[in-house]
């Protein structure tokens, strides 16, 4: 993390804690059709499926973070989340999870900025663009918005197969401390290529794609009863 962005660490642990109300504490990140169809029975399961979380949907959440963080256009960003969500599920959940934060956000951290997407965005931007501009009002740079956005990328699973298998907490807390090295890295490259972004446009954000993650999500909307939105 830079040293513009270490100056603004207490921000970042307030975006970062699960008891800020952006709505996350509602979602699996997918984990619930993948315990439901045996794809996650225990903690070695968890690391397996975060880690293919954290390099993919995770990593094209931070780019798109760290861009908004840069000072990218926040439309531009949206309709670049938007194509790059191609199960309408996910994208109907990234835009709830948008509007929850930045009603979040504009408390925390009036800004202009996120009061302009607000009115633009009525029915919600995507959540990372929203996580991103929040981070720039917090007086956070790229590479913060980009930990943020990894971070809850794995964070949000673990948490949830804690409640899903009754899998004991310091095993998940374990599944997200061997991650970490990984998140490192994934966070650094997302946020180097969200900085770019501001220059040479969306087309440089990578679009890591997880079609299972997206057929998931698809079945997981259709069921009549759920312990997560999704």
């Amino acid at each position: 993390m830079t040293a513009v962005d270490t100056t603004a660490l207490g921000a970042l642990l307030v975006l970062a804690d699960g008891r800020f109300p952006a709505g996350g504490h509602a979602h699996s990140g997918g984990a619930e059709a993948a315990v439901a169809a045996g794809r996650i029975r225990d903690a070695a399961d968890l690391e397996e499926f975060c880690r293919g979380r954290l390099h993919t949907a995770g990593l094209t959440a931070a780019a798109l973070a760290a861009a908004a963080a840069a000072g990218a256009d926040p439309l531009l960003l949206d309709e670049a989340a938007d194509a790059r969500t191609p199960s309408q599920a996910l994208r109907a959940t990234a835009r709830r999870l948008g509007r929850q934060l930045t009603r979040a956000a504009r408390a925390a951290w009036p800004s202009p900025a996120l009061d302009a997407l607000a009115a633009a965005r009525p029915r919600g931007a995507h959540q990372p663009v929203v996580l991103g501009l929040t981070a720039r009002a917090a007086g956070l740079g790229p590479a913060a918005a980009a930990y943020a956005a990894c971070y809850e990328t794995v964070g949000g699973p673990a948490t949830a197969v804690v409640r899903l298998l009754g899998l004991d907490p310091f095993d998940a807390t374990a599944v997200l401390a061997r991650l970490a090295p990984e998140l490192d890295a994934v966070a650094a490259a997302a946020a180097a290529v969200g900085a770019r972004a501001l220059d040479e446009g969306t087309e440089v954000l990578p679009a890591a794609s997880a079609p299972l993650l997206d057929v998931m999500a698809e079945v997981h909307a259709g069921w009549p009863v759920r312990l997560f939105a999704s």
